[in-house]
């Protein structure tokens, strides 16, 4: 079954079943669906062909939900922007992914305005939450003001093929330029029903989404909540107490977090306040959580709990840390040791752990090796880039650049990445990147970013810097400097002022060495 076909269904079948909850904002799937079929009716009318690119910049709202589906529907390629991005970064996105069409929310107003002038094969910008300062010129189009001139009538049914690429996710690539995941209606679809099964997802689930829709850790249950005719509970950006708050207003039964959000939630002050009986799993993703943290999740929730572990390449589960039937009966800090690894591969995925030879590695939970995947939720490749492609997927295998070992209940742990990738805040940040921006500054001679642990985001990015002989520069300064040429999750929050960096033999920066201290 394509993705176009996920929403008819669900509008048969449930018709008169809530469906979305945004705010004061609540539909059932029937007029759900016919607003989904007013926005694909309006970018028709637009000219938007099968294969177009459309983009989107907006926070978690039905808004985000109805482009999903209304792109998914028209063979539509949909390009998520993640916000928090700079506006030089979004428009290096834009430029590769050349959409036709912006959607845009008005409080991404300074970002998104005057894009057009820098991506100039952009004819449209919509804008959702419209202002004044939205702008009103021929390009500016309002987003309630094209669907109400639209009918609901359903377009034409398109015949989708597996391979057609239905998402682009930009991920930053380690030389700094950002890199377009493709996923196809096979890898979405495979990834929705291998979902459905793993986690037993029905239609009287309540989904929240918490974490951003841009980001594949929410952004899957977009549609396998649909399949099953589930609901919808949407909240524009974190708030601990008022996530507490909705998960007893709204019966949340599931969701997917960030373990910094997580943390924030359990260690919350009201956190006692509420009542959480219809969550029946938290399941977490997008960097490492103690397992003091876990404790407390199902100590504070009494729901059960599941570690998930993936990537933007593979839609994007590739373990969960659901327990075998067996490991059940194991004593409570055996149960909770399980749940806190990264877990055992996703039923549609088949996972190794290699050594450098390409060789298995021993099931003892010691030796290390990369995690190597491969089915039918991987990706084809990044967009436009062949080259990167063919370094990261050999004879059908994605070398995920991820560190781990395995138990003998074939249960991974990651334990390190190839990739000098930091995770913070559930974002991934790469060195690299950081440092380009770096040596633009005339003071700094060399330098070297590092993720250092934090109780707060899980990883910092830290910047170990040496000046260039009688400059002078503070700590401030610094991240101010990067801070404006880089999302300000990726500047650095703290900087180490070295006299040298230590190097290897060879006269590499030896990055080993700057963590050691902070291990």
């Amino acid at each position: 079954m394509p993705l176009n076909e996920l929403l008819p269904k669900a509008a048969k079948l449930y018709p008169d079943k809530e469906a979305v909850v945004c705010g004061d904002l609540r539909m059932d799937y029937k007029g759900f669906a016919e607003r989904v079929w007013q926005l694909s009716n309006g970018l028709i009318r637009m000219g938007i062909k099968r294969n177009d690119r459309v983009a989107i910049l907006h926070e978690n709202c039905h808004v985000f939900l109805e482009v999903y589906f209304a792109t998914a529907h028209l063979g539509i390629i949909l390009v998520p922007l993640n916000f928090r991005l700079s506006k030089k970064e979004l428009t290096m996105i834009l430029n590769d992914s050349r959409p036709r069409i912006l959607i845009a929310q008005n409080t991404f107003h300074n970002k998104a305005a005057g894009i057009p002038d820098l991506v100039p094969h952009i004819e449209k910008i919509i804008w959702t939450q419209r202002s004044t300062e939205s702008g009103s010129g021929p390009m500016d189009l309002d987003y309630e003001a094209l669907l109400k001139e639209q009918t609901i009538t359903p377009p034409p049914e398109l015949n989708i093929k597996d391979d057609d690429v239905a998402h682009l996710y930009y991920t930053s690539g380690t030389t700094g330029r950002p890199k377009g995941v493709m996923l196809t209606h096979k890898n979405v679809k495979s990834h929705a029903l291998g979902t459905i099964a793993e986690l037993h997802l029905a239609d009287s689930d309540h989904w929240f989404h918490v974490a951003p829709l841009f980001h594949l850790a929410d952004a899957w249950a977009t549609f396998a909540v649909t399949w099953v005719g589930g609901k919808h509970v949407l909240i524009p950006a974190f708030d601990p107490k008022e996530v507490l708050d909705l998960i007893e207003q709204e019966k949340i039964t599931l969701s997917n977090l960030i373990p910094t959000m997580l943390n924030m939630m359990v260690n919350h002050p009201d956190v006692g306040k509420f009542d959480y009986s219809s969550l029946r799993v938290i399941l977490s993703g997008g960097a490492s959580i103690a397992p003091e943290t876990v404790r407390k999740i199902i100590e504070v929730f009494k729901c059960d709990y599941i570690q998930t572990y993936g990537m933007t390449e593979t839609s994007p589960y590739l373990t969960l840390s659901i327990l075998k039937q067996h490991l059940k009966e194991l004593s409570w800090e055996e149960r909770l040791r399980y749940k806190a690894r990264t877990g055992r591969e996703f039923i549609n995925v088949n996972l190794k752990v290699v050594d450098d030879q390409g060789n298995e590695v021993a099931k003892d939970d010691r030796q290390v090796g990369e995690i190597i995947v491969k089915g039918d939720i991987v990706t084809p490749g990044y967009w436009n880039l062949p080259e990167e492609t063919e370094k990261a997927i050999l004879d059908g295998w994605l070398y995920t650049g991820d560190m781990a070992v395995v138990d003998s209940e074939g249960y991974v742990n990651i334990v390190d990445r190839k990739k000098d990738m930091i995770i913070t805040g559930g974002e991934n940040v790469y060195s690299t990147e950081v440092e380009n921006v770096l040596y633009t500054h005339p003071d700094i001679l060399e330098a070297a970013v590092i993720g250092v642990p934090d109780a707060h985001w899980g990883e910092a990015v830290k910047a170990c810097v040496v000046l260039k002989d009688s400059c002078k520069l503070d700590e401030k300064e610094i991240i101010s400097f990067c801070k404006e040429n880089l999302a300000h999750y990726k500047a650095p929050k703290s900087v180490d002022f070295l006299e040298a960096l230590p190097k290897t033999g060879s006269g590499k920066i030896y990055k080993k060495g700057l963590r050691e201290p902070y291990l």
